[in-house]
């Protein structure tokens, strides 16, 4: 089974989406594996994003992540990075699908509600840097046999 990252950003959070987004995963048969809610510092959004510090947008979307609670989770479960991401929708709504999270819920790309890993490489790098490895918990569903052949 594969794991991701999947954080409701401060825009998702102040709308109360985290419930429905929760529920979009869980009723597609994904597992969460660890949640917590924080608000992150500046610093620890400019090493969530390293990867985009080239990008004129950066220091904003960094600014932007660390002005409010962030709902941050690790979600398990078979393609789990590459279907999470075509829930998400693309990255900006205006060219996301109805149906998915981000083509149902906003509107604006700096205001896309949700940060979904990209690849299984990122996922573990972005699960150390939100997660202790205790806080991840190991169970099997009992729905588990329904889901998987």
């Amino acid at each position: 089974m594969e794991r991701t990252f999947v954080a409701v950003k401060p825009d998702g959070v102040q709308r109360g989406l985290c419930g429905e987004i929760m529920k979009r995963f869980e009723q597609r048969g994904f597992r969460l594996v660890a949640a917590k809610f924080q608000q992150a510092s500046e610093e620890h959004m400019q090493k969530h994003y390293l990867d985009l510090k080239d990008k004129p947008f950066y220091q904003g979307l960094c600014k932007y992540m660390s002005s409010g609670p962030v709902f941050a989770m690790v979600w398990e479960g078979r393609s789990i990075v590459k279907l999470g991401r075509m829930m998400l929708g693309e990255t900006n709504p205006a060219d996301s699908k109805p149906g998915s999270i981000r083509g149902d819920l906003c509107i604006d790309i700096g205001r896309n509600i949700i940060h979904g890993s990209d690849t299984l490489e990122n996922a573990k790098t972005e699960i150390g840097l939100w997660f202790k490895a205790e806080e991840l918990v190991d169970y099997k569903p009992c729905s588990q046999a329904f889901l998987y052949e």
